[in-house]
């Protein structure tokens, strides 16, 4: 399954973030954005519950993460 994590981040933070992001395993592209949200990072997951613990337990946690949007993706 693949999701859009939104990311809010604290001002300054940005480069060092989306640094971070672009380790976690699970986590297939990080990238800046404008407007609204901070960063954007795609994830590639088994299944809801690694999807959850990826959020919860390794992008939530990073420094300058201030807030986050999960929005899975679904084939039509």
């Amino acid at each position: 399954m693949k999701a859009y994590v939104l990311i809010k981040i604290h001002a300054g933070d940005v480069k060092d973030v989306i640094k971070s992001l672009r380790k976690v395993e699970g986590i297939v592209e990080a990238h800046m954005t404008f407007g609204p949200y901070d960063a954007v990072a795609v994830v590639e997951t088994t299944d809801v519950t690694a999807l959850g613990n990826i959020t919860a337990a390794m992008i939530q946690p990073i420094p300058g993460v201030e807030q986050t949007l999960t929005c899975l993706a679904v084939d039509i």
